[in-house]
């Protein structure tokens, strides 16, 4: 049984607010807006019963904390952690950043663009240390995992920390390197959910990541004069096939009337996005939910892409999975194990999907971003296989990684390019399902590819 782990960030504090990098500094708390935060995210956690609440011991979590733990319908302990304390910045704390940009350019280059190569030297009452922050929390969030992973097996528990600890704790969690430390977006009072299968080291599923629905918008708030380009990743409408779990791959399955639904709700919750341009797979049930999608931007015309169709099953396609299991016993116990290294029998392998996928993902990319000029938007709207290929590949993962990313019907991802197609993305958010449930779990079929 899995072990679900629900991940929140702290409310808005008065750093936040005044642009000044807090790290373990215990000064700043929640302002009136931080609270709001803390209430609506305690409302919406609500209806999940937890085994357990975890925090950090600094102010500011320990506030949010609380806020949520007086919204819980049954009595809880909340425990502190030294382990979801926040990175240690210690010679840029209580500094603005525009402080820091000015008296360390060098460094703070490095910190944006290397954050595992960023180093301090920290004065010690033995001289001075080198101090590795993104290192340090990555292996700080290590820890934290393997003591506690073996208390609450199958079970459900909650953490409330910090933005650099957060993007740790998923990273160490499903593979995300440090050089990646920020690829993932943590919004105030985000919500995020993993899904561990059993211990640490064994495969871990990450549901979704910063969800902020719940806060009051739909998608993660744009940085003031943010350009370059912003992507709405996109899985299509559930198929009869996906409610069945039967393997579709390349056979071209409409949607039924709950991915119609689904896709509606995805026009609705995107209506008042911007969008410049959109891009589908060739098959039917993306396509028709790119078009659902799209009603409210009936001046945006639909490309199609055949290099976004679906992995090729080869003969597993139209069988259920028991069926698979007669014939193909070994192979599909390593495609749920080990899947880079299955070869579909008269299909496709992930390193062929993972080819075309990112091929035609790049060249989108190179066309559309602009970092000199307003921010553009386009949606791509495609396959289970093919979005987690994508999102991997964002984030610094190989295919072995396929499994520990999840993509519902009708969930919304979101990527951004700030900096140019040459930068490394921003995955803001992933997976996002509120629009279709109302809840914090994916609660779509999903189904086989």
């Amino acid at each position: 049984m899995a072990t679900r782990v629900i991940i929140v960030r702290h409310g808005q504090s008065v750093y936040n607010t005044q642009q000044i990098i807090q790290g373990r500094c215990d000064e700043s708390v929640l302002t009136e807006t931080g609270l709001a935060e803390a209430n609506k995210v305690g409302a919406t956690l609500s209806k999940l019963e937890f085994d357990a609440v975890y925090c950090s011991p600094l102010q500011r979590a320990k506030q949010t904390a609380e806020v949520i733990c007086s919204y819980l319908p049954y009595s809880v302990e909340l425990q502190l952690a030294d382990n979801l304390m926040e990175i240690d910045l210690p010679l840029w704390e209580k500094l603005r950043k525009s402080d820091v940009v000015e008296k360390f350019p060098e460094d703070y280059r490095r910190w944006k663009d290397r954050p595992h190569e960023f180093h301090m030297v920290v004065p010690t009452t033995e001289g001075s240390r080198e101090h590795f922050p993104v290192l340090a929390l990555h292996q700080q969030a290590q820890q934290f995992w393997q003591e506690i992973l073996p208390r609450h097996q199958g079970k459900t528990i909650l953490i409330v920390a910090h933005n650099g600890i957060n993007r740790c704790l998923i990273s160490t969690a499903i593979g995300i390197p440090p050089a990646r430390y920020h690829s993932i977006r943590q919004s105030n009072c985000c919500i995020n959910v993993l899904n561990f299968t059993g211990s640490w080291g064994e495969q871990v599923q990450l549901e979704s990541l910063n969800q902020t629905s719940h806060l009051g918008y739909a998608l993660p708030t744009l940085r003031a004069g943010q350009k370059g380009l912003r992507l709405l990743l996109v899985r299509h409408g559930e198929t009869e096939w996906n409610r069945a779990s039967r393997f579709q791959g390349q056979i071209d399955i409409p949607l039924n009337e709950n991915g119609r639904q689904q896709g509606a709700k995805a026009a609705e919750f995107l209506k008042e996005v911007p969008i410049d341009f959109a891009v589908s797979s060739t098959m039917q049930r993306p396509k028709e939910t790119a078009e659902i999608i799209l009603q409210p931007h009936s001046n945006v015309p639909l490309e199609l892409q055949d290099a976004l169709k679906e992995i090729s099953h080869g003969l597993w396609e139209g069988k259920l999975e028991a069926e698979i299991n007669e014939e193909y016993a070994d192979l599909l116990l390593r495609w749920k194990e080990a899947p880079e290294t299955v070869q579909m029998p008269e299909g496709e392998n992930l390193q062929q999907v993972w080819e075309r996928a990112v091929a035609c993902w790049d060249e989108m990319v190179k066309s559309a971003v602009d970092p000199s000029t307003e921010l553009k938007t386009g949606l791509v709207v495609a396959h289970d296989a093919i979005n987690k290929v994508i999102l991997c590949y964002i984030l610094g993962l190989g295919s072995e990684s396929f499994w520990g990313i999840k993509q519902g019907n009708g969930a919304v991802s979101v990527i951004d390019y700030p900096k140019g197609g040459d930068k490394l993305p921003i995955l803001q958010a992933m997976n996002i399902t509120t629009h279709l449930s109302g809840g914090v779990l994916d609660q779509t079929a999903a189904g086989a590819l």
